[in-house]
């Protein structure tokens, strides 16, 4: 069946001498990978730049129940991205926002909310003059709700820990080792109600960035199966200091 829909690029793998493997998060079926056909050419070169990580894409192809990929037929802009493909700051946000997009969704179907929240995300940093550095903590703290296992603030009181286990605050230290202690557990609160408009009033350094970055790739790996180590994050703690 032909399907025509919007996608965000979130890896592209070269395969061969002329193809290409391109995992997307499509707004028509979640989560599928195509087979590309991209030759060294000029013409060649040029479709592979739209593979870029967090592109926004309008994509035609034949959707086929049976697993595998799928054969991209026509790929264009949906968004041209001005700024994230170039920024010395942003990119690395890019490419780490896209190796953690490949896990994090990896079983998705179909997931409108969820679309439409990665879509304007990108769009939104993008277009950010300032105040972005908090972007990627934001993003994976919002991304819980889409997910099914966002915290409940409602549940937090000043002394309390969060289970990490059980994605809870709570009023005691738990038996297993996999919590934050009561100073990082007020801080996961805040982040909780932090929306990009606003999360530049978090003044952070980069060591408590990077920290509560950690602490939200934990708590990943123990809701989202297989999820695994990031290479793209050591890259991203080294640059997150000193942005507005």
């Amino acid at each position: 069946m032909e399907t025509k829909t919007r996608a965000v690029v979130l890896r592209m793998v070269k395969y061969g001498e002329s193809k290409l493997v391109v995992d997307m998060f499509t707004e028509e079926h979640g989560r599928v990978a195509f087979m590309v056909s991209a030759s060294n050419s000029h013409k060649g070169r040029n479709k592979r730049r739209l593979f870029q990580p967090l592109s926004l894409l309008y994509i035609r192809y034949d959707h086929r129940l049976k697993p595998g990929l799928q054969t991209l037929r026509e790929a264009s802009l949906a968004y041209p991205l001005s700024d994230l493909p170039t920024h010395p700051h942003k990119l690395p946000i890019a490419f780490f926002l896209s190796e953690f997009l490949c896990h994090a969704t990896r079983d998705e179907q179909q997931n409108l909310p969820l679309f439409h929240f990665i879509a304007e995300s990108v769009t939104w940093l993008d277009g950010a003059r300032e105040g972005f550095a908090n972007f990627h903590v934001v993003f994976m703290t919002r991304l819980t709700a889409f997910l099914g296992f966002m915290p409940n603030t409602e549940d937090y009181r000043p002394g309390y820990v969060f289970d990490l286990r059980e994605g809870a605050f709570r009023g005691h230290v738990p038996l297993h080792p996999e919590f934050l202690p009561v100073d990082e557990s007020a801080f996961l609160s805040v982040l909780l109600r932090l929306r990009y408009e606003n999360m530049a009033r978090l003044a952070l350094s980069r060591q408590q960035r990077n920290r509560c970055t950690e602490a939200l790739l934990t708590y990943y790996k123990l809701h989202v199966p297989d999820f695994p180590d990031l290479k793209s994050f050591s890259v991203l703690r080294e640059i997150t200091s000193g942005l507005g």
